[in-house]
């Protein structure tokens, strides 16, 4: 990356999800690079705090392999968090500014509205097009839409592939854990072990459930906009794909709508 041929800001973004943390590098408007990594202690965010330039701070946090090629002062670090622990501490950084809900310029929303689901939508409207309805594949699997006029119409919030497998092995006497990432095709419908079993009723239900929700947003608005995010999208379009073809014709797909609506939140103040 030679970063002294532009002129646009350098900064990086922070999601804090429930279960890991999502990063992303700008160059202005143009997202450099995006990846994951865990949870950090506060002792190794402190060392973050330290650091004196860009370089170092990467070198701690940046893919294996990946690197700049000079030397750059910190940049300001925007941080969208659903998990209010680790907002605290993350405010050592210096330059930190945590993005809030009432700073999001969608319209009509509740006070306990998510976040990281206000910044996906207000990204996924702003770069495609409202009406627009987001489906995070997450840790919780949420449906959030808003209008023509940019107002949000609503949501769901239920859990996800994986929070269903685990809930099943671990609240139950009998039933063993199952890993769906080894599950890449569909099962059979009706099982004859309890793996398949397992996997038929929480795989079958849901799509059928998204579907659902897929049909009910096309009746109030013929020509919404479909994005899809999330650890488990690729699983659920492969599973929509196998049972309902025709729905997921104009799905966007885009893991990095939040970063999409913290460059809109940077756009709108004039960063």
């Amino acid at each position: 990356m030679k970063p002294q041929r532009h002129k646009e800001k350098i900064w990086l973004a922070l999601e804090i999800g429930n279960s890991r943390l999502h990063w992303a590098l700008f160059l202005g408007e143009t997202l450099y690079s995006a990846w994951d990594t865990d949870y950090l202690p506060e002792s190794a965010i402190q060392q973050l705090a330290e650091c004196q330039t860009l370089n170092d701070l990467l070198e701690k946090i940046f893919p294996q392999g990946e690197s700049l090629t000079n030397t750059l002062p910190l940049c300001p670090l925007l941080v969208a968090s659903v998990v209010l622990s680790q907002t605290a501490i993350w405010q050592i950084y210096p330059n930190t500014h945590v993005i809030t809900l009432d700073q999001v310029p969608l319209k009509g929303v509740y006070p306990t509205l998510g976040i990281d689901r206000a910044l996906a939508l207000w990204g996924a409207g702003k770069t495609w097009g409202f009406p627009m309805l987001v489906i995070d594949a997450g840790t919780a699997l949420t449906f959030t839409a808003a209008d023509a006029n940019e107002c949000l119409v609503g949501g769901a919030i239920l859990p996800g592939l994986g929070l269903q497998f685990a809930t099943l092995g671990q609240q139950t006497g009998q039933l063993p854990f199952v890993e769906i990432r080894n599950f890449a095709s569909l099962p059979p419908r009706f099982a004859l072990n309890t793996t398949e079993a397992i996997l038929s009723g929480v795989i079958y239900t849901l799509i059928a459930g998204i579907k659902d929700f897929i049909g009910a947003w096309w009746n109030l608005f013929p020509n919404g906009n479909i994005a899809i995010k999330g650890g488990d999208r690729t699983l659920l379009l492969n599973y929509l794909q196998a049972l309902y073809p025709e729905i997921t014709a104009g799905f966007i797909v885009e893991p990095n709508l939040i970063f999409w609506g913290m460059r809109e939140m940077g756009n709108s103040n004039g960063d």
